[in-house]
């Protein structure tokens, strides 16, 4: 039986957090100012272990559970991950097991993950040049290590998602490129609006591209989108398809809030 909280929203989608580290320093998420070296990371034993977080997605299989997300920080820094999946996939067989990741580090664990049952993995990348990757991501490298990581993922059967935060003046000229890179290899890409996360982002108005803004210059270059249809109540991205079939999505999490409908915890 589906249950409803005091708004009428069920609870479908738990996003599960298994490390508040990461190896990027992306500028609008862990600046490096306020998570440097000098910043004190949950100790070993406040972190949730492997059988706790199973039991808590065993609890929310009777209230409607169908999507389980692992996130983080980077959740493949976290030792073992492949074992995590295992369990959650045995403790809810039916569940859409996804996971989000920097991709970083994605080529070398994806087949585990996929053996141990994982269906799908998001990956953060907010541009393909060498020189926005780097300065997005505060990072020497380019994103040759999250491009292999998204062909593996590809070549061994997990369907794939790339998520592009859009920040003015910064990486909105790679929105082109990123589309035009997975458009053809089916991998939706989902552009997100600058959001304030608290204090440690340096957030302002004016560095949000909307995702009118960022529809408009697709349009531009590729021809006029058409609007997807939702595939579940609750879908945080608004779809849209470009007149070459290639799939891409907004998050107007600035310009259009929508925690009216949220299905998540």
């Amino acid at each position: 039986m589906e249950a409803l909280d005091r708004r009428g929203r069920p609870l479908r989608d738990l996003r599960i957090s298994v490390t508040d580290r990461c190896n990027l320093r992306c500028t609008y998420c862990m600046p490096r100012e306020h998570f440097g070296p000098e910043h004190a990371f949950l100790p070993k034993e406040d972190i949730l272990r492997f059988e706790d977080i199973a039991d808590v997605v065993e609890a929310c299989i009777d209230l409607g559970l169908q999507k389980i997300r692992i996130t983080g920080g980077e959740p493949l820094l976290r030792r073992d991950l492949d074992v995590l999946v295992a369990m959650l996939r045995n403790v809810h067989p039916s569940a859409d097991l996804a996971l989000t990741t920097n991709g970083v580090i994605l080529e070398r664990h994806a087949e585990r993950l996929l053996k141990a049952g994982l269906d799908r993995v998001t990956v953060s990348m907010d541009a393909l040049s060498p020189t926005v990757y780097s300065a997005m991501g505060d990072v020497e490298h380019g994103p040759e290590a999250t491009l292999a990581g998204i062909a593996k993922a590809l070549d061994i059967g997990l369907r794939v998602k790339v998520n592009c935060v859009v920040r003015a003046g910064v990486n909105e000229g790679e929105l082109l490129p990123l589309l035009e890179h997975f458009g053809p290899l089916g991998v939706p890409v989902r552009f997100i609006e600058f959001m304030d996360v608290g204090a440690t982002n340096q957030w302002a108005l004016d560095e949000v591209v909307t995702s009118r803004e960022v529809r408009q210059i697709i349009a531009s270059s590729f021809g006029e989108v058409t609007p997807l249809e939702a595939t579940a109540y609750g879908e945080v991205a608004r779809r849209w398809q470009t007149p070459q079939g290639w799939e891409f999505g907004t998050i107007d999490s600035i310009s259009a809030p929508f925690c009216g409908n949220c299905t998540r915890a």
